[in-house]
């Protein structure tokens, strides 16, 4: 490997372990866990939120304790610039927060300018700085899943701390990977070191490119494309399909094309872990869903588990965990402000993305 080889390996694996350092942080911001959130810094990190500015173990009671008492937030940080110098990096990225009162809910866009320095061969912040730039505050009409619908359609909910339905998922997953483990002895569970480092980097890329297909999948209603990011034996629950992946891909794209008008999913906060071929994940999704002439907004996350075999990383098993939901009727225009805006998303090949990866294919 030359040397140049060496540093975009370093800098691929660099960047990895940071996005998920990122994601630690508005995890343990949204489940009350200061436990979490406090892993996401070097023990002598300092931050500057405005309202705060010192020692970042302040901010870790503050916001620990005061997550415990609110309803649950989603903090979805997204357009993150990585910038890695040797054992130390800067980055940006953006956050929009979710935060719901009894009688309002907030969308607080802003940005967050880090710097973060790799010692013991973990990546953490040692400084945060908190920008805001925008927010929106409106009439909430917030809704969780119901517990007493039916089992086909249950979708857990989200929570803080124990009480979080991703904790004991994510404790599933890895309960699982590991008796997958000590059933072939001769694959011992691995761990992170420098030697299968930039392999545990590329396994993270390749399972981030699931996450992107997932999302075109369903808001293009390409079952194709949606049945090809799971394995044929995975298990999917949603709370609108719940059961094996290729009756899931199905239905949930019949159900796009026959009641939605159109719909939305951005994935953010990417947090996977590896261990050999397996592997675990928890990614938040903001979906937008327009149907029956109403606009209805979902926040809530993917937990995953992952397999690869022969090669190919697939999704094993997903559950969507859902933390809140606003509807109301649509405000969906298409003349006027937005007329002159003509490529427009669609169901189908008809959409202008199957036309911009075509080209790169033709010239490959």
């Amino acid at each position: 490997m030359t040397h140049s080889q060496k540093t975009g390996a370093a800098t691929l694996i660099a960047t990895h372990a940071i996005r998920n350092t990122l994601a630690i942080h508005s995890r343990g911001v949204d489940r009350a866990d200061g436990n979490l959130l406090a892993s996401a810094y070097h023990p002598d990190a300092t931050v500057d939120y405005g309202f705060y500015a010192g020692p970042a173990t302040t901010l870790v009671d503050i916001l620990a304790a005061a997550q415990k008492s609110a309803r649950p937030t989603l903090h979805r940080t997204s357009n993150i610039e990585i910038r890695v110098d040797g054992n130390r990096a800067h980055a940006e990225s953006y956050v929009i927060a979710y935060v719901e009162e009894a009688d309002i809910y907030r969308m607080v866009c802003g940005r967050y300018l880090d710097r973060l320095t790799l010692r013991d061969g973990q990546w953490r912040l040692t400084h945060r700085t908190y920008v805001m730039d925008a927010n929106t505050n409106r009439p909430s009409n917030a809704t969780r899943p119901d517990p007493a619908v039916a089992p086909g359609q249950f979708a857990p909910a989200g929570g803080h701390g124990a009480a979080d339905a991703a904790r004991s998922l994510l404790a599933q997953y890895h309960a699982q990977s590991l008796a997958q483990h000590k059933a072939a002895p001769d694959m011992p569970m691995p761990q992170t070191t420098p030697d299968n480092a930039l392999e545990d980097a590329l396994s993270r890329e390749a399972i981030r490119r699931l996450l992107t297909a997932y999302a075109r999948a369903a808001d293009r209603a390409d079952g194709d494309l949606m049945a090809s990011v799971f394995w044929d034996d995975a298990t999917v629950i949603s709370g609108v399909i719940n059961g094996p992946a290729p009756d899931f891909a199905a239905g949930i794209v019949d159900i796009i094309k026959t009641h939605m008008d159109g719909c939305f999913h951005s994935i953010a906060n990417e947090w996977i872990e590896i261990a050999g071929a397996h592997g675990v994940g928890e990614h938040y999704v903001l979906a937008l869903a327009r149907t029956g002439g109403n606009d209805i907004w979902t926040g809530g996350r993917y937990v995953d588990r992952y397999e690869r075999r022969a090669g190919v990383w697939k999704i094993a098993s997903r559950v969507f965990v859902c933390d809140w939901t606003q509807s109301g009727p649509s405000t969906n225009e298409d003349a006027g402000f937005y007329e002159a805006l003509k490529n427009r998303g669609a169901f189908g090949k008809g959409d202008p993305v199957y036309a911009h990866w075509a080209e790169l294919e033709a010239v490959a």
